[in-house]
């Protein structure tokens, strides 16, 4: 079997374009993959073009170890967040091709699973108004669509300080939720790397009562001395990674022992076995896995093939229950919450199919995810006051 070519398709909402490649094969087989970029979607699309010509056209798929070195390492220029999508996209539908091929799930290509669900935090929940009235609201109908936890950042367009008024103002935030999902459900508390340490660490005093269950990029991620920081004076866990691209630079984070929790995003690190290592070196450092997941359906069904086969994975993001929540019928067999939970799929491949018609109802837009304009959350570029 070889790879004919691939196909590119684009699926836009105002604040994120969803990138869809299918990889076509001269056994009429095809495979799909997905991520999603952050104002760099036709960059994407351009490395694409060159990568068919220069990598993929006529690649054995079942090399899927060979293609992404080859693809990684072949152009000489170091691989970033582009190059790594890019991948990920083209890996993700080699392994959908190999499992439809051999009439198999890809969980079972990669060692056979280790459970039987994988549970499912809730974001985008909150695009609503900024209040703890609202929130809470927000947050209730979350717990009635039988999700365990959510996630949600409550401050605002802070930057490295969060004043005293807006510090009161989060904690009403969080109180309002805390109190709608009750204490048995699991609150993530997210900071988008955007404070500094000893903001950090005095939002997570604040917070504390709450019980978050993680405090997640407490401060930019390009400096591990900062994060270690953090990590020695809180005592809660903390959870980081969405913006590393190659596994390679988790080592440092892995030598810091400064996180519990590791979250690349199979669509930016080299797609489903590049995460599946990591994942393996995380078990040997004590660390568990919760991939950043803001993708849509296919990008969802292929983080819980190493959700099923990873002894270390926590549990899993997922937007599309609520932001745009139309966009899950471009996919056939979207992977659903059941009772806060994925189940196992016996379903070959990915268990996943692309329905280009669907697609092409939502063309590609000028997305935009501003963390510093006011509004932020609504997840509306229209309504946030943009630039």
């Amino acid at each position: 079997m070889r790879i004919t070519g691939i196909s590119t398709h684009v699926v836009g909402t105002p604040w994120r374009n969803l990138t869809y490649v299918q990889v076509h094969t001269d056994e009429g087989i095809t495979g799909v993959g997905e991520t999603r970029m952050l104002g760099h979607t036709d960059a994407l699309l351009g490395y694409l073009r060159e990568a068919e010509a220069n990598h993929i056209a006529g690649s054995d798929p079942f090399a899927v170890e060979d293609l992404v070195r080859r693809m990684k390492y072949g152009d000489y220029g170091r691989a970033g967040e582009i190059v790594m999508s890019g991948i990920a996209c083209v890996e993700m539908a080699c392994w959908d091709i190999k499992g439809k091929a051999l009439g198999v799930p890809v969980w079972q290509l990669l060692g056979g699973k280790v459970t039987d669900k994988v549970k499912a935090y809730a974001n985008g929940w909150y695009t609503t108004e900024r209040t703890p009235e609202a929130y809470h609201k927000a947050a209730q109908g979350v717990m009635e669509r039988g999700y365990k936890a959510l996630k949600i950042d409550p401050f605002g367009t802070g930057h490295f300080e969060l004043d005293h008024k807006e510090t009161l103002y989060a904690v009403s935030l969080i109180e309002a939720v805390r109190d709608a999902i009750g204490p048995d459900a699991e609150l993530m508390l997210e900071m988008h790397g955007r404070f500094s340490p000893a903001t950090a660490v005095r939002l997570a005093n604040e917070l504390a009562p709450f019980k978050p269950a993680w405090l997640e990029e407490p401060v930019p991620p390009e400096n591990l001395k900062a994060l270690e920081k953090v990590a020695a004076k809180v005592d809660l866990p903390v959870a980081t990674g969405e913006r590393i691209h190659d596994r390679i630079e988790f080592r440092e984070l892995f030598e810091s022992q400064a996180v519990d929790i590791i979250q690349p995003d199979v669509g930016h690190i080299g797609g489903i076995w590049e995460t599946r290592k990591l994942a393996a070196t995380a078990e040997t450092h004590y660390m568990l896995v919760a991939p950043h997941n803001v993708g849509g359906s296919v990008l969802t069904a292929a983080s819980l093939q190493v959700g099923f086969t990873s002894p270390n994975f926590k549990i899993l993001e997922h937007f599309n229950d609520f932001a745009d929540a139309e966009i899950k019928k471009v996919v056939k067999g979207a992977p659903q919450v059941v009772d806060g939970y994925f189940e196992l799929s016996d379903a070959p491949g990915l268990g996943v199919e692309l329905d280009t018609d669907a697609a092409a109802e939502f063309p590609q837009q000028q997305a935009r995810f501003d963390l510093w304009a006011e509004g932020w959350e609504k997840r509306d570029p229209s309504g946030t006051g943009r630039k």
